[in-house]
């Protein structure tokens, strides 16, 4: 069975962050996706050395939208892309073996593997400990900047249903 998130242990990295006040969310001038906000310290992480040395200093949101190549764009049209990027970028890359967790190494294929091996997938009480532990640095290692908690809880409740259905299927 699993526990609640405990928010109270999670790190300023790993709490929610509020919607910026204002006329609402820029979008990515390529897909006119509203974007949350990232801070300045997650791009300049996450960008290769080329693509950092044209960062400017201001507000970067992160655009999720999974057919589009831009990763961050700011209010005067700069974009960062995939390729721009150290990391791949989960919301961008073909399911079956993306990043969950950019801090504990949490990916969708060792998660299957858990669940085909154990019937379960117990990474989101993994990550779980781990915040609590104080060791997560989503700000600087997840792209969105944000924690990926609630992305692993996902992942794994989709792979436990996935695999639930295939051994429904194969008893019917």
């Amino acid at each position: 069975m699993r526990s609640r998130v405990d928010t109270a242990a999670m790190t300023s990295s790993c709490e929610s962050r509020e919607p910026v006040a204002g006329s609402g969310a820029p979008r990515c001038p390529r897909s006119g996706t509203k974007g949350p906000a990232v801070e300045l310290l997650t791009v300049k992480a996450l960008l290769g050395a080329l693509a950092l040395r044209s960062v400017r200093q201001g507000l970067y949101r992160f655009c999720a939208d999974p057919t589009c190549a831009v990763v961050y764009f700011d209010e005067a049209g700069q974009v960062f892309e995939t390729a721009d990027l150290r990391v791949p970028v989960w919301q961008k890359e073909a399911p079956g073996a993306r990043m969950m967790c950019y801090c504990f190494g949490e990916n969708e294929a060792a998660m299957a593997r858990e669940v085909a091996e154990t019937g379960r997938c117990d990474a989101a009480l993994r990550v779980r400990a781990d915040i609590a532990a104080g060791r997560c640095a989503c700000q600087v290692r997840n792209p969105r900047g944000t924690c990926c908690l609630g992305d692993v809880v996902r992942a794994a409740a989709h792979i436990e249903a996935q695999a639930g259905a295939v051994r429904q299927a194969d008893c019917g």
